[in-house]
C-alpha cells in the first residue's frame, strides 16, 4: 500500500533504500533520542528493512519530486507495541532525516498515517511517545494534537542498553473527528 500526502510518498521499504537508509541513520542525533543506535554500516540498515521496518504498517517517507527515503513511520499492533492495548489500539513510531528537520514533514507524514489508522484500519486509539530530551518528537505530538496521559520513570530502552523517562500521549479517533471537524469548518 502507498499513502500519498501533498509533498509526500508513505510507502513500504525496499531493498534498494539501504543507502537512504543509512545517510540519514548513521547521524548520532536521530537514532539515540528515539531509542535505538546509530546505524555502523550499510549492512546493518539492510537488516533493519528485512528485519525491522518490514510490517504491514511501516513506510519510507519520501518526497514526491525524487521518491527517495527520508525517514520513518510506522503504526505498531499487537506484540510490536507495550502501549496500545486493544487489538483496535496502535502506537505511531517515526523518526526523519536531519537535513528535512524544521519543514513541516513530519507532522504531515504523521497527520496521513493517523487519518490511515482511524478510516481505514478501524482503530479507535493512537498511542504515540517520546524520551525525555526529545523535544522535536514531542513538539510534533503537540502540533498533531495528541493529548498527555502520563509520564514513566525508568523506562527500559533495550537497544540502548539503559533506562530514560518516557512520556506517554494519545488521540482518539473522537478527538480526531473533532480536530478534523473544526479545520473543516
Amino acid at each position: 500500500m502507498t499513502l500519498q500526502t501533498e509533498r509526500l510518498i508513505l510507502r513500504h521499504w525496499e531493498d534498494s533504500d539501504a543507502e537512504d537508509m543509512f545517510r540519514y541513520a548513521q547521524d548520532p542525533d536521530i537514532g539515540p533520542i528515539a531509542g535505538w543506535p546509530a546505524h555502523k554500516d550499510l549492512d546493518e540498515s539492510r537488516n533493519i528493512i528485512a528485519n525491522v521496518v518490514n510490517g504491514k504498517e511501516a513506510y519510507a517517507i519520501c518526497l514526491k519530486e525524487d521518491n527517495k527515503a527520508i525517514g520513518c513511520i510506522e503504526l505498531r499492533f499487537g506484540d510490536k507495541t507495550d502501549l496500545a492495548e486493544g487489538d483496535d489500539e496502535c502506537e505511531l513510531g517515526y523518526w526523519l532525516g536531519k537535513p528535512f528537520w524544521g519543514r513541516g514533514i513530519m507532522p504531515e507524514a504523521a497527520n496521513e498515517m493517523i487519518r490511515h489508522a482511524f478510516e481505514d484500519l478501524g482503530c479507535s486509539k493512537v498511542w504515540c511517545g517520546y524520551y525525555d530530551g526529545n523535544m522535536k518528537s514531542k513538539r510534533v505530538q503537540e502540533k498533531l494534537g495528541f493529548k498527555y496521559q502520563w509520564r514513566s520513570e525508568d523506562v527500559d530502552v533495550p537497544l540502548m542498553h539503559e533506562k530514560r523517562v518516557g512520556h506517554v500521549n494519545l488521540m482518539t479517533k473522537e478527538d480526531w473527528l473533532s480536530q478534523k471537524n473544526k479545520r473543516v469548518d
